[in-house]
């Protein structure tokens, strides 16, 4: 069973087997991040988790029993109770409900463990499935999003705002 775990640096090789795996999937949905983010990925890395140990961000990825990452998770722009959501599967488990799941999971973490009170994430028009996944976890659209946010597409913001004093 796929595990949730917060980023940390031992997750590097397995992240970054990931990104370059699915690079060509991730790149029919939203832009590529081209050849420098890879050359460069030991730095984004440290960049994350000194946000992280900052609390200007939170970071998660979602793991196989062999250790592979299956998916990433992140909480971004965290200030004053909220937070944005950008997240991203494998192709390999894309469409088998992995993703609403960890979205959930994530929400539940959002509120239980990190005390925050909003969550808000932008998707693209086009981008019909991670719609479903905002959906499904209870998100609702807020208005239109800045294509500069979406990698130049036209889109919409999503908005969950999370329960509190959750079991």
């Amino acid at each position: 069973m796929p595990e949730l775990q917060q980023l940390d640096a031992r997750h590097e090789p397995a992240l970054l087997d990931f990104e370059l795996a699915n690079r060509a999937y991730f790149a029919t949905m939203i832009n590529d991040r081209g050849d420098d983010y890879f050359d460069q990925f030991a730095d984004q890395l440290r960049v994350m988790l000194d946000e992280q140990d900052a609390g200007t961000g939170i970071y998660y990825v979602l793991l196989a029993e062999d250790g592979s990452v299956l998916g990433r998770f992140n909480l971004f722009r965290v200030q004053d109770g909220t937070a944005e959501l950008g997240y991203r599967v494998g192709q390999e488990v894309a469409g088998r409900g992995v993703a609403t799941a960890a979205v959930l999971e994530i929400c539940r973490l959002a509120a239980d463990k990190h005390g925050l009170h909003t969550l808000r994430a932008a998707t693209s028009y086009e981008n019909v499935a991670s719609q479903r996944v905002l959906v499904k976890a209870g998100f609702v659209v807020a208005g239109p999003a800045d294509p500069a946010h979406i990698g130049g597409k036209p889109g919409s913001w999503y908005q969950l705002d999370l329960p509190t004093g959750r079991p």
